[in-house]
């Protein structure tokens, strides 16, 4: 027995034993070990996965008191961190920028892609392209700027990967935080496609800041050359990875559990195909997400729907939750650590200026198109030019989040040339500091200034008509034009059902006017009868469950009509919660 368990565990070994032998330069481990000599088996050990495990249960909890008072998930997230780092004696845990990158950003960011729409994403294009490169890039040296006058003893390189860091608006934290407000689908359009771009162009000046770090210098305009090239080769690796999967899916997989599954390896294998040639792993998954996103109609069925979205749902949470559990394990060494250099109140007064910094870039960069929006409005957004009030919104919906985070950590301990890089931990400081500020700050009175500037809240009662109305009316044509030799009985039930739906659909709330007369109230016929239908359900489920409680009845075919029944539920009460 003894003898079979060390060939199994000296044959799982294998690939880490010979892991410097891997086919992906990006990821060596000679460089883990060169590098990270902190990085024992204790680190990792049972004990730690433990605490870990317990930590996410309490941010789960607060996700639960998030729920019941709705405040908003990514505050959460960052309070929960700041908590965590005054429990006394919790361990530190490091891990390597590889892993840091690799767990954490390509389903963050392939998730947060795939809930984009292509079509809103190319239309609002220069916008979104000026925001994600140009105001990046603007904030990272302005940053830059405040960092190398106002802190002592940080360097141009230094102040450098500060700005780069802190940069790029998070993604996840901008949807969390805008979900609910009723604002311009044009303006959330903008906030998410800038966030999933700027990604990639904060992590690539994080890289050369980085290098700088490392050699001291680096030449401006060969980095400009090398991102363009980056990234062009990051986004065509990932359309590739994205018409390969497609094709996966659509001929080769009809079963929601594979599509779940490959839906978790897709933006792994496009991030990892990237950066093994050192071109954007990160545009890669976005462009890897964008594409599938586009075609999902067509290669995944209404059971694999159903099941990615949830499973991923959860899987989102539980990443966002633990890299602020990381985070939280560290800062209290990470304060510990720079508390022999600075005073308390010289590291309030540094993480005051750069959030403050952070904050203004984003106004002035917006400030032209609020004073002259018929000019420099057009410029950023092209016909539909957004006013001043909404442009105010974008500046304040500047939140950073899980990517910034992400970097921070991901900083070396150690630099390649053998130098402690002896800054980290302010940096890691100021990192949180910024997210705190940014979401607390900014993203808790949000709500407030929407009000303050009197914006009317957007309704989607007008669009989800007309689209609700064209898909009924052309059901009835269809129904007209080619199930006209059906039986009578037949044809006249299944035409029923969908004139049904077209007279509910006309006391749907609508602005006033719509029809030429008031509007009509919802708690009318198309609630009534959804909340009919529900309740049926639930004299349904209860019959099911005393035939299973029974044991009078298959355990497959009542798990089956269950399932029906689920899907049932979730339309309709898709359908009550919109209305």
């Amino acid at each position: 027995m003894g003898t079979k368990l060390q060939i199994q565990v000296r044959f799982l070994a294998w690939p880490l034993l010979h892991f410097k032998s891997f086919p992906f330069p990006y990821f060596r481990y000679h460089r883990f070990i060169s590098l990270y000599p902190q990085v024992t088996p204790e680190a990792i050990g049972m004990e730690n996965v433990a605490i870990i495990v317990l930590l996410l249960f309490g941010v789960a909890f607060m996700g639960m008191i998030s729920n019941r008072y709705r405040f908003p998930v990514a505050v959460v997230w960052v309070l929960s961190g700041l908590l965590i780092s005054f429990i006394p004696r919790l361990p530190l845990i490091e891990l390597s920028p590889e892993v840091v990158f690799l767990m954490f950003l390509p389903p963050l960011l392939y998730s947060s892609a795939w809930n984009t729409s292509w079509h809103d994403f190319k239309a609002n294009l220069r916008p979104i392209g000026l925001a994600a490169i140009g105001l990046v890039l603007v904030t990272t040296f302005l940053v830059a700027l405040a960092a190398y006058y106002c802190i002592p003893g940080i360097g141009w390189p230094e102040a450098l990967l500060i700005g780069a860091i802190v940069s790029p608006p998070d993604a996840v934290a901008a949807t969390s935080i805008t979900k609910g407000l009723g604002l311009n689908p044009r303006l959330i359009t903008i906030l998410e496609g800038e966030s999933l771009v700027n990604d990639a162009s904060g992590l690539v000046a994080y890289k050369y800041a980085l290098i700088a770090v490392s050699a001291g210098n680096f030449i401006l305009w060969k980095a400009g050359l090398n991102f363009v090239v980056i990234a062009v080769a990051g986004i065509a690796i990932g359309l590739a990875i994205g018409y390969i999967m497609y094709v996966v899916h659509r001929r080769f997989v009809n079963d929601p559990v594979l599509d779940t599954t490959l839906t978790f390896l897709t933006p792994f294998a496009s991030y990892l195909l990237a950066e093994s040639f050192h071109f954007s792993g990160v545009l890669a998954v976005v462009s890897t997400g964008l594409y599938l996103s586009y075609q999902s109609a067509h290669i995944f069925t209404h059971q694999s729907r159903i099941m990615a979205y949830a499973v991923w749902r959860v899987v989102i949470y539980i990443l966002n939750g633990l890299v602020f559990v990381l985070i939280g394990l560290q800062l209290r060494h990470v304060v510990q650590g720079i508390s022999s250099e600075y005073s308390v109140k010289e590291l309030l007064l540094y993480g005051a200026i750069i959030s403050l910094a952070v904050i203004l870039v984003r106004f002035i960069w917006i400030l032209p198109a609020i004073i002259l929006p018929r000019v420099f409005g057009k410029l950023l957004c092209g016909k539909m030019v957004l006013d001043g009030r909404n442009w105010t919104i974008f500046g304040w919906a500047g939140m950073r989040g899980v990517v910034s985070m992400a970097a921070a950590l991901a900083m070396p301990i150690a630099l390649t040339d053998g130098r402690v890089f002896e800054h980290r931990n302010l940096i890691i400081y100021l990192t949180f500091c910024v997210i705190l500020s940014t979401l607390v700050v900014l993203g808790l009175s949000l709500p407030w200034l929407i009000r303050k500037l009197k914006i009317d809240p957007y309704s989607m009662a007008e669009e989800e008509y007309r689209i609700r109305t064209e898909v009924v009316n052309a059901s009835i044509q269809h129904i007209e034009e080619n199930l006209a030799l059906l039986n009578d009985e037949l044809l006249n039930n299944i035409k029923s059902k969908y004139e049904v739906k077209y007279v509910r659909l006309q006391k749907t709330d609508l602005p006033s006017g719509y029809f030429g007369g008031e509007v009509k109230s919802p708690d009318t016929v198309f609630k009534e009868f959804t909340k009919l239908q529900l309740d049926m359900l639930e004299v349904e489920r209860q019959s099911l469950n005393q035939l299973h409680r029974s044991g009078s009845a298959n355990e497959e075919v009542l798990r089956k009509i269950e399932f029906e029944l689920d899907l049932e539920e979730t339309r309709l009460k898709m359908d009550y919660d919109m209305d």
